[in-house]
């Protein structure tokens, strides 16, 4: 088994357990190595993070695709942990661009993706439903002669569509077209996650840290959650963590900060391991 193959392997296994599992999202391959060294054991890219650590707002505008895959493609490198990658709308409303971007994807050595029923357009923010099916459609045709696990996502929530009935119509279409797994952002609560992993037959990532309710793992793996990630969230709390400091020597001249600093010797210790080639 190629390592590719390997990896997609541990991937899709994670997804068939009885609980969910967490896979957290670096920005970066620093990130990615240090999350790496936790144990967790599978990655997911995020446009947000990326976006923040590049100047960037997190947008359509913003990012372009070969952005997105370099970005991935260093995270790749950086662990032998499988790795997911947040697609954005596929690039392209064509659904062959769609099925260009996960064969893109792939070469990368990604095993996983996303891609969203989002537009991009303030005044059309989501595709029409017969489209929205035809691009995951297209990019599931793709991936089945490839070891890559597609994400479809609703993101009604998103964009000021809060329609449970249409985003759980959305997500058993996407289903149906050969979505591995399905996700809906910005769903309110616990009872509307718990109607979505009821009402589809495929497993059902949810995201976690963005400032909504927050629920446990424990709790979510109850409602019939499958995968829980953290979006930007990880990287705000860096940033965040990153203000603070720099507000301290600012405002007080003082450096205490430091104290919880990761030790020069860690990290040095964890960023200069040798990259991580296929398992033999």
């Amino acid at each position: 088994m190629s390592d590719q193959a390997d990896k997609y392997a541990r991937l899709k296994a994670l997804h068939a357990r009885e609980e969910a599992f967490v896979m957290p999202n670096p920005w970066d391959a620093g990130s990615a190595r240090l999350l790496a060294s936790l144990g967790f054991e599978a990655l997911a890219t995020t446009s947000a993070g990326y976006s923040f650590s590049a100047g960037k707002r997190d947008s359509f505008a913003s990012l372009s695709r070969r952005d997105i895959l370099q970005n991935a493609a260093e995270i790749v490198a950086a662990t032998d942990l499988p790795v997911s990658a947040d697609l954005e709308d596929g690039f392209g409303a064509a659904p062959e661009t769609c099925a260009q971007t996960v064969r893109m994807a792939s070469e990368t050595g990604l095993v996983g993706g996303s891609i969203e029923d989002a537009t991009g357009d303030p005044d059309a923010p989501i595709h029409a439903l017969d489209l929205a099916v035809e691009r995951i459609a297209a990019a599931a045709d793709a991936a089945r002669d490839l070891p890559f696990l597609l994400t479809a996502r609703a993101e009604n929530f998103l964009w000021g569509r809060p329609d449970l009935d249409d985003t759980i119509r959305r997500l058993q279409a996407f289903c149906a077209a050969g979505a591995d797994v399905v996700y809906a952002p910005g769903l309110p609560d616990l009872d509307a996650i718990r109607t979505v992993c009821a009402a589809v037959d495929k497993p059902v990532n949810v995201v976690m840290g963005l400032g909504r309710r927050s629920y446990s793992v424990a709790e979510l793996s109850q409602a019939g959650v499958r995968r829980i990630g953290v979006g930007g969230s990880f990287a705000r709390a860096a940033l965040g963590a990153m203000m603070r400091a720099a507000r301290e020597v600012r405002d007080a001249g003082t450096f205490s900060y430091a104290d919880d600093a990761i030790p020069d010797a860690e990290i040095s210790r964890l960023m200069s391991q040798a990259r991580c080639g296929p398992r033999t």
